[in-house]
């Protein structure tokens, strides 16, 4: 999988259009959910290569969101985002699989390095399933 795709989930929708944007201009492909219930909808249609999810959200949050993502789809790499600075939130998302957990606003380079790191994760897992 040469181009990743990307789910972009935030109940704002200014943040996914600029995230949207600014990724699109390096190349990858987003699509964008305004909650967690809707993000899982649009897994079920498309596979994902990576999710970037708003912790706080209405209908369905980020982290039950996670958990259902974790469990469906455990080949997507789900990285959190948050306003807040909460450790215990971080060690939490990152214990029930989350690939990253970073702040917002978040930094661009920050974030690309984050999904190349979560897309070469992905990448290697498939590798090794499909050895064994």
């Amino acid at each position: 999988m040469d181009k990743y795709t990307i789910l972009l989930v935030d109940d704002e929708e200014e943040v996914t259009r600029i995230l949207a944007k600014r990724l699109g201009r390096r190349g990858y492909e987003c699509t964008s959910a305004a909650n967690g219930q809707l993000a899982l909808d649009a897994m079920q249609q498309e596979a994902y290569s990576v999710v970037i999810m708003d912790v706080k959200m209405p209908v369905m949050d980020g982290m039950s969101a996670l958990q259902k993502i974790h469990q469906h789809w455990p080949e997507t790499q789900v990285i959190l985002l948050s306003g807040h600075a909460d450790m215990q939130l971080a060690v939490q998302a990152m214990s029930e699989g989350a690939f990253g957990y970073l702040m917002k606003p978040v930094d661009l380079d920050e974030l690309l390095f984050k999904i190349e790191d979560a897309a070469t994760q992905r990448r290697l897992e498939a590798e090794q399933g499909g050895v064994n």
